[in-house]
């Protein structure tokens, strides 16, 4: 990939637009939920809501970019996307790029290893979509794992999903492996004005309130809320901020939310369909990269009487001691703040896994680095309120690895194609509804690991109640030993009576995370940092942890748009991050949104807009339930129908108390603004 020192040999014909472009400056990170957006020439481009193909321009490189050199602390999605992002956009040549890694192995959260004989270990794995636009941004020019050049990680990922419809026909499980109706969300009316309620709130007037406390104890039973809990790992005591951006980010998928449709999913494990092929194609392009390396601190120049703030050395210690290296007056330093997977705890077989100390707990290398740092200016956000309350973040994986057994043939059953065929298996968690812990298992696509045995399937299972006693295993998740997670599993599905063959032919690999879900822990303006600090000259922060105006936390998409948001940002690139995709504003999916929520009914006044659309352009807009025929809608006189029910709604006013106080609520705050 070749790179420009400067703009000179671009031609005297477009040098102007150049040096205008200079001046006037592109918004890195648009925020289009808070403005009225229109066409005029008062308004910068792009605009703030602009996607597709328009914004893969190719920036120019910035002056003295061959001198200059990137410190990468972390090797994780969001520093080997920063990397990327450095050499495509930024025209730094990748020699000048250098990582700091403090494990053996790069990929941080995103890992995957072991072996059949030993069993197979990931302590997570990857719920995709197709709107996740700065993730395949990088996975379209990066090398497929198996299909030969040109083609790319994302040509690859296309063909697997595009033949592989990924659906699920067993979402929920009771009674010991029966299949329960996941058909629809189960909300009452009061409980989706609970929803809109929260759609409506704007995000300043949400700080540190949680889920339990905005929604009711019926809501918090329905099935909706068992989908969302287990699809994202949601807890009740959770950030409900951060609900309603998930609401916002996710609404063009909630026809999906039950029936997993809505996803797509690697062919393998996280590190071999992702960090693998980017990290080869850095190693080709000639990053550097010191394994073994823990960054203990950075030093910042803070006395410079104009309110910057400006890295100087960072601290490390490795297997050779404590060092030091000398960041330059144009340098750039990236890290990664936080961790997810830190302090992780390991179980097997017949071992339980032992978190730290809790006078341990948060001092290591991500977090304390984070702390430093905080202590030095609290532009820097507040990291105890993610990592200090260890129970409220915690939860813990099992990675089974299976020979043919009782457990696999359950597992046909409940799969939509035979395991061992390489086609979608459980299409995405399945959930004992029933469970004290509420425990979710899951079968991708076999081979989950490019070296996996024929004869081997690798499955997942999680819980997200687990500090209560099991239903079979009285005791609390964290105090079983893999075999003991396996045999609640085996209750669960209705394998009791086979146990010892389950048993024989299964390998359990534990993970218990104390810090998995500290990013949803509940927030406030200022706990997180901006991804450029205020007043920071050349240090970015990336990941979880950090500051967008409208993303969500725990997907791939935001460590890669964080990334992204430092590069353009510290190198004052002239080209925009892409908002999140726009779909809560398409009436089209805001109509099915509203048609999933009422249980797959009719909504109220739908049968006015079918009989104003009806013959029109705009009447393929109006979702169809899956069985239903516009024409049978207007035959079964589903106007007039509406009509009575809005007439009774009216007439019985206590159904609407809770609404009507909402709507006069609105209304004194119009007046008040008038």
């Amino acid at each position: 990939m070749t790179t420009s020192n400067s703009t000179g040999n671009l031609g005297s014909k477009l040098a102007p637009h150049v040096e205008a472009l200079k001046k006037q400056g592109v918004e890195v990170t648009p925020d289009a939920s808070s403005r009225h957006l229109h066409n005029g020439i008062d308004t910068p481009l792009p605009p703030a809501d602009l996607h597709g193909s328009y914004t893969n321009n190719r920036p120019l490189p910035t002056e003295g970019i061959t001198e200059r050199r990137a410190w990468i602390i972390g090797s994780g999605i969001a520093g080997l996307s920063a990397a990327f992002f450095l050499i495509r956009d930024g025209h730094m040549p990748a020699g000048n790029i250098t990582f700091l890694e403090e494990q053996e192995i790069e990929g941080g959260s995103l890992d995957g290893a072991g072996n059949a004989e030993d069993g197979y270990i990931v302590r997570g794995g990857r719920e995709m979509e197709m709107t996740y636009q700065n993730f395949w941004d990088v996975f379209s020019e990066i090398p497929a794992l198996e299909l030969p050049a040109p083609f790319t990680v994302l040509d690859e990922y296309r063909i697997v999903n595009d033949a592989d419809k990924n659906w699920s026909k067993a979402r929920l499980l009771e009674n010991q492996g029966q299949i329960k109706d996941f058909s629809t969300m189960d909300l009452t009316r009061r409980q989706q004005l609970e929803v809109i309620r929260l759609l409506l709130a704007r995000k300043e007037d949400l700080d540190d309130i949680t889920v339990e406390q905005w929604f009711s104890g019926g809501f918090l039973s329905t099935s909706f809320y068992t989908f969302w809990r287990t699809m994202f790992a949601f807890q009740n005591w959770h950030s409900v901020l951060e609900m309603k951006l998930y609401m916002h980010r996710f609404l063009h998928l909630m026809d999906g939310l039950n029936d997993m449709t809505s996803l797509v999913f690697p062919k393998y494990n996280q590190y071999d369909s992702f960090v693998r092929p980017l990290m080869t194609w850095l190693k080709d392009q000639g990053v550097n990269i010191q394994y073994d390396m823990i960054v203990t601190d950075l030093d910042l120049d803070l006395d410079t009487g104009d309110g910057t703030r400006t890295v100087k050395t960072i601290q490390c210690h490795g297997g050779d001691g404590d060092k030091t290296f000398n960041v330059g007056a144009c340098d750039l330093v990236f890290v990664t703040t936080g961790s997810m997977t830190e302090d992780t705890a390991y179980g097997d077989d017949d071992t339980a896994p032992r978190l730290k100390d809790s006078d341990k707990a948060g001092r290591g290398s991500g977090w304390q680095l984070w702390r430093n740092l905080a202590g030095k200016s609290e532009v820097f956000g507040r990291p105890d309120k993610f990592c200090g309350d260890i129970p409220g973040s915690t939860w813990e994986s099992v990675t089974l690895t299976c020979k043919p057994s009782p457990l696999m043939d359950k597992l046909k059953d409940l799969s939509v194609n035979d395991p061992y065929s390489g086609f979608t298996a459980t299409g995405g968690i399945v959930t004992f509804t029933d469970s004290s812990w509420l425990m979710s298992f899951t079968c991708n696509r076999q081979p989950h690991f490019p070296d996996q045995p024929d004869d081997v399937i690798v499955l997942w299972t999680y819980a997200l109640l687990m500090d209560k006693p099991g239903d079979y295993v009285k005791k609390p998740m964290p105090e079983c030993t893999g075999k003991e997670v396996l045999i609640e599993m085996c209750y669960h599905l209705g394998l009791t009576d086979q146990l010892d063959e389950v048993l024989a032919a299964t390998k359990t690999r534990i993970a218990l995370m104390p810090y998995i879900t500290a990013q949803f822990m509940p927030r406030a303006r200022g706990d997180r940092p901006q991804v450029v600090p205020e007043g920071c000259t050349n240090l970015a922060c990336m990941g979880q942890f950090v500051e967008t105006h409208n993303d969500v936390v725990f997907t791939l998409e935001s460590s890669v748009r964080t990334a992204r948001i430092g590069v353009y940002s510290l190198l004052g690139i002239d080209k925009q991050v892409p908002d999140i995709y726009p779909g809560q504003y398409d009436i089209r999916r805001l109509l099915r949104a509203t048609r999933t929520l009422n249980n797959n009914e009719a909504f109220l006044g739908e049968g006015i807009l079918r009989r104003l659309l009806g013959g029109t352009y705009f009447e393929n807009i109006l979702p169809l339930g899956p069985d239903e025929d516009p024409a049978d809608l207007h035959k079964s006189g589903l106007f007039d129908n509406q009509l009575q029910v809005i007439r009774r709604l009216v007439e019985e006013n206590h159904t609407l108390d809770e609404a009507k106080g909402w709507v006069q609520g609105i209304l004194d705050k119009l007046r008040g603004r008038g």
